[in-house]
């Protein structure tokens, strides 16, 4: 059963994606979306009048969104007539979801006794709510959701995060009965989490403490290093192949990579070394590091790693010794066969490597002091001379050359943050005449440091072959929307975007060659 996530409606494209996998699929449409309207992100053409959900007396969708904090008793929820987590609307999906259990395994093509769930986003939180109470779930894929303390505002370097919840009613109440971290000692199935490492909805470390309450079953973990809310091929075709060992007997992943960090050493650089499971041949390791304590805004610098037989190490050097330190590592193992995701938009025909990640480690400053931690990382200029490709960056409109948009969040990161009055330098090659927008984000996703701005700035770039260099000064940038303010300086920035436009048509899509400082 596929249950779709916010503001979406059943999806036709991952029930024939199921089905085309020998399964007998269905996708809730929890949100009621499609009925006497548009449907919200519907590629599947669904008409006003098509069969719906109804909710009746209650609305559990996000026509109520107070309802998905709230216990109190209210014109969209009154199961009961005073405060009860019955009258949240977590509790009227999860119902739900559940019937859609019951109505597929009295099919007479589906085995009742192997049913599996996976979801996205709010149907990634539905995910674990239906397998935390429901032991006719044989195996669940949560995507993007399904994190728990999310009612608990957390303490990072720069300041406090609001949580996430706001809860309408006894906070204690909300956790025992309505918060994941109360209901993932209850699953009984194997438990895969798909998300970015970035993600907005479903915080990376809340994720890991989350799964690890999970009693006597296994799980796995599969992070898209640098997104926020998308999946990378590797990622997203991990959870077919979840679905298949567990529901069908398909071929066993590989363990969860085994992985260690070490703080204390000759020259005070902490290592990370990982051991992954050579059941399937690993094609690479990436490992990645960081010293920002807010998972959402953190930006993980990429690691130099050396492969020895089955193990991988790296050096993780720091510029100071009064931050926090997070590493993990990412192993993509070569897949038996290859596998399609069809019709599922936006992926590869053919994906050969599936992506599993390791545990997150942490230390603290204190622990770094401790094991004689020195900084030996100095700030540089350059942003990025590409000569790793994109491996800091994340890429959109990516099977739209004219049209690339290159992000990365380097520049929230001490290495490679501005100085106030330097200029941001942008060197591209192109063949054609292109014009080079920047688009920086302020106190992206951190409300405790300041109000999110963005700013932009567009140059023209003629275009012969050659590298071609533009140049912004800070102020040459310009808040979107009102009252159309420069941006101060570089120091608050988390995330900078480029993109390169080039109008001919068939036109060479242009190229970047090099970001920095000067």
């Amino acid at each position: 059963m596929h249950i779709h996530g916010g503001g979406q409606r059943a999806f036709l494209a991952e029930v024939q994606m199921l089905v085309r996998r020998g399964y007998a699929a269905l996708s809730v449409n929890w949100g009621g979306n499609g009925d006497g309207e548009p449907p919200f992100n519907s590629p599947d053409g669904a008409q006003p009048g098509d069969p719906n959900t109804d909710w009746g007396a209650v609305d559990p969708s996000q026509l109520n969104v107070q309802g998905y904090g709230s216990m109190l008793p209210g014109p969209k929820q009154f199961f009961e007539d005073r405060e009860h987590p019955k009258n949240n609307n977590w509790y009227l999906l999860t119902l739900g979801c559940r019937r859609g259990l019951t109505f597929l395994e009295q099919q007479p093509e589906v085995d009742p006794a192997r049913l599996g769930v996976h979801g996205y986003s709010m149907g990634g939180n539905l995910t674990m709510y239906v397998a935390g109470t429901d032991d006719r779930v044989k195996a669940a894929v949560p995507g993007v959701g399904g994190q728990g303390w999310r009612w608990q505002a957390h303490e990072f370097t720069e300041g406090t995060a609001a949580p996430q919840v706001r809860v309408q009613g006894d906070v204690e109440t909300f956790r025992k009965t309505l918060s994941f971290e109360s209901y993932s000692p209850l699953i009984q199935c194997p438990v895969l989490h798909r998300s970015g490492t970035n993600d907005f909805h479903v915080w990376m470390d809340d994720v890991y403490r989350t799964n690890a309450l999970i009693p006597n079953q296994p799980t796995r973990y599969s992070w898209s290093p640098h997104l926020n809310h998308g999946l990378i091929p590797e990622v997203a075709v991990a959870m077919p192949l979840w679905l298949d060992h567990f529901l069908k007997g398909g071929p066993a992943l590989p363990e969860t990579p085994a992985s260690e960090l070490t703080l204390k050493s000759e020259n005070g650089v902490p290592a990370f070394r990982v051991v992954p499971d050579s059941t399937w041949p690993v094609t690479r390791c990436e490992i990645y590091f960081s010293v920002d304590s807010d998972p959402r805004a953190r930006f993980w610098r990429s690691a130099d790693v050396t492969r020895d037989g089955d193990s991988f190490t790296a050096k993780l050097p720091l510029h100071a010794k009064d931050l926090p330190l997070f590493a993990f590592a990412n192993v993509y193992h070569k897949l038996p066969q290859p596998e399609s995701l069809a019709p599922l938009r936006g992926l590869p025909d053919s994906i050969e490597d599936v992506c599993l990640s390791g545990l997150l480690h942490a230390a603290t400053a204190d622990d770094l002091a401790a094991a004689q931690v020195k900084a030996t990382q100095k700030p540089t200029r350059v942003i990025d001379d590409f000569s790793h490709g994109l491996r800091d960056w994340y890429v959109q409109n990516a099977n739209h050359p004219t049209l690339r948009h290159y992000w990365t969040r380097k520049i929230t990161d001490p290495v490679w943050r501005g100085r106030d009055g330097e200029k941001l330098v942008v060197t591209v090659k192109a063949e054609g005449p292109t014009r080079v927008t920047v688009e920086v984000r302020e106190n992206e996703w951190r409300g405790y440091r300041g109000k999110r701005k963005t700013f932009t700035a567009t140059q023209a770039l003629r275009g012969d072959g050659a590298d071609r260099v533009v140049e912004f000064q800070a102020s040459d940038l310009v808040e979107s929307g009102e009252p159309k303010s420069p941006l101060d300086g570089w120091s608050e920035l988390d995330q900078l975007g480029i993109r390169l436009v080039c109008p001919e048509p068939g036109a060479a899509p242009a190229e970047l060659i090099k970001v920095e400082w000067k």
